[in-house]
């Protein structure tokens, strides 16, 4: 039975992870919560993919300061948010057709903006 747990959380841990990344340029994919759901998972499972993924030159540092309880830094929640809005507007004005599906999609964006927002900033002077 052990094997078959853990095989089932490295499983869900790629899929977290391979969402999460997605999530960088798809809107409506919580990047953050995704890779946070694939290092628990990974962490269950598996130390060597654990320590890979917090040794990951772009998301591991991330990872790390949102787990120390530091937060988000205040270049990466800006980033998020302007390619959340640029995106997601783009799609409104000129992809989609239906307007139930516009008035969605824009709800489901302003929630996401404010659940970015109430998260906690990590304002860094010397950011790398």
């Amino acid at each position: 039975m052990q094997g078959l747990k853990r095989y089932l959380l490295i499983s869900f841990g790629t899929l977290s992870l391979i969402l999460g990344l997605l999530g960088i340029i798809l809107p409506l994919l919580p990047t953050t919560p995704l890779l946070l759901l694939s290092a628990y998972c990974y962490g269950k499972s598996s130390n060597r993919l654990h320590q890979w993924l917090l040794d990951n030159r772009w998301l591991g540092k991330y990872i790390k300061q949102f787990k120390a309880g530091e937060g988000i830094p205040l270049r990466a929640k800006i980033t998020i948010l302007l390619l959340l809005w640029v995106s997601t507007s783009y799609s409104i004005i000129v992809l989609i057709p239906f307007i139930f599906v516009k008035i969605l999609l824009a709800l489901v964006v302003v929630w996401v903006t404010f659940f970015i927002i109430n998260l906690k900033t990590k304002i860094n002077i010397k950011e790398t």
